[in-house]
């Protein structure tokens, strides 16, 4: 069985927000490092969730594939733009990579079908 990426989400932010009252100053660097990364330029914030989902499943890290699956379901990402996403992750990091892009795909469908039931 697959993990609840919206309970891997929940469970992660409330661990960081401890986080940022133990280290303020490394919690605030990389909050200025996050919006500096993804502010508007060349890239426009589709494409560059796009590439930290890739980043993801190459990392295989859960709770980033949560987080960054849930901002393309907000932003408006078709499942073919995320399906040639997991496939460059998948060519670029082999076997392993495939088994966190099926962690993706999952994690990309349980965040539309609670956008959907919030906007039903």
């Amino acid at each position: 069985m697959l993990p609840s990426y919206q309970d891997i989400i929940k469970d992660t932010s409330a661990e960081i927000a401890k986080l940022r009252g133990e280290i303020p100053d490394t919690l605030r660097g990389f909050s200025a490092m996050a919006q500096g990364a993804s502010k508007p330029g060349a890239l426009d914030a589709k494409t560059k969730e796009l590439i930290a989902t890739a980043l993801s499943v190459a990392a295989r890290c859960d709770p980033c594939v949560g987080y960054h699956t849930q901002a393309l379901v907000k932003l408006g990402c078709t499942r073919a733009e995320l399906a040639e996403t997991l496939a460059m992750a998948v060519y670029m990091g082999g076997g392993p990579s495939l088994m966190y892009a099926a962690r993706t795909s999952a994690a990309f469908d349980e965040f539309t079908q609670a956008a959907q039931k919030t906007t039903a």
